[in-house]
């Protein structure tokens, strides 16, 4: 019996996590109807509630979005745009942070993420991948020795994760491209790439120390 409840838990339990994950999306997406008047809401003009409607409205804006400042002008519209954002008050902080992560993350092209490390997280057994950021001027200059700013990311969001400082000599510098490392981490290791074989050899290595 206990092999077909377990059977049974393989089917159901990612089935039921992907249309939980489905519906919250849609879900979300859908909220994006209430900035249209009242009176164009399919939900009127239809009469129906029809899921998932949200999607093509957040599809047509994110699109007629990349359309508009793709040109010239919408380029220069933006950036007069994006200027003023920044020179306000803790908005443009909040901003220009998670602007630089999202261009790393969507693009590659950011500066946010310099290199790939390994460092050792959540204890001195353990490795855990890191991106290596930049170090304020006034943190530097508190250490007697040389030391490096990392962000770890969460499995398998991204987005969130833990910053701090280590010691440059307590990690191991990656030949990684941050799209690579990125892909295994929300993979959590599934995709198979050369650089995990060159992970697996690191972490089965024999210690040093």
């Amino acid at each position: 019996m206990k092999k077909y409840l377990i059977t049974g838990l393989l089917v159901w339990v990612p089935l039921g996590i992907t249309i939980w994950v489905l519906n919250l999306t849609i879900g979300t997406m859908d909220q994006t109807l209430l900035l249209l008047p009242e009176h164009w809401h399919p939900d009127e003009v239809l009469g129906i509630h029809i899921p998932g409607l949200g999607i093509i409205l957040t599809f047509a804006v994110v699109l007629l979005t990349g359309l508009l400042i793709r040109n010239v002008f919408g380029q220069r519209l933006w950036e007069y745009s994006e200027k003023a954002m920044l020179h306000v008050p803790f908005v443009g902080s909040i901003y220009k942070g998670v602007k630089q992560v999202s261009d790393t993350l969507l693009t590659g092209s950011g500066n946010s993420f310099r290199k790939v490390l390994l460092v050792h997280y959540p204890h001195p057994h353990a490795w855990s991948l890191a991106f290596q950021t930049n170090v304020p001027g006034e943190v530097s200059s508190r250490f007697d020795e040389e030391y490096v700013a990392v962000f770890i990311p969460t499995t398998p969001s991204p987005v969130n994760g833990f910053y701090f400082y280590v010691r440059k000599a307590d990690t191991v510098e990656l030949d990684m491209t941050v799209e690579v490392a990125l892909r295994t981490i929300v993979s959590m290791g599934v995709a198979a790439t050369p650089e995990a074989a060159q992970l697996r050899a690191i972490a089965t290595a024999p210690n040093q120390d």
